[in-house]
């Protein structure tokens, strides 16, 4: 009797939580319109405020670039406050390259759109996310 029991209670729980991962967010769409080259791919990273130019982002995405564009598609975000940014990674690394002087020998680019001199700012890129979908345009 206990095993049965135990049986349906974790099929109960297992089904509760294919219900919770299965649960949609939020689409983001991000477009670059204006990439230089079509050299390498562009990355985006999605943060929260505690990883913003701190750490890795929450979520990281690649595109190809065609025609100077590239488009990502983030899925499933849950409501909050975020920033996006994203870089032209021509030589394929993975990582923006600096020069020696510590300029970025990469474009780049957040969301807002507001650049700055010196490392993007969290006020400046960050945006909420609510309850409908949301889509970006991102200029480097």
């Amino acid at each position: 009797m206990k095993t049965l029991v135990l049986l349906i209670t974790m099929l109960i729980s297992n089904f509760l939580i294919q219900a919770q991962d299965e649960a949609p967010g939020i689409t983001i769409t991000v477009t670059v319109p204006n990439v230089t080259s079509s050299e390498g791919e562009v990355l985006f990273g999605l943060y929260d405020e505690n990883t913003f130019m701190k750490a890795a982002p929450i979520k990281g995405e690649k595109s190809n670039i065609k025609n100077g564009m590239a488009k990502v598609t983030f899925k499933n975000i849950p409501e909050g406050v975020f920033a996006i940014s994203c870089f032209h990674d021509k030589n394929g690394n993975n990582r923006m390259d600096f020069e020696e002087n510590g300029m970025p020998k990469e474009s780049y680019g957040v969301s807002n759109n507001n650049m700055s001199y010196g490392p993007p700012v969290w006020n400046d890129a960050k945006f909420k996310v609510e309850a409908a979908d949301l889509e970006f345009e991102i200029r480097m």
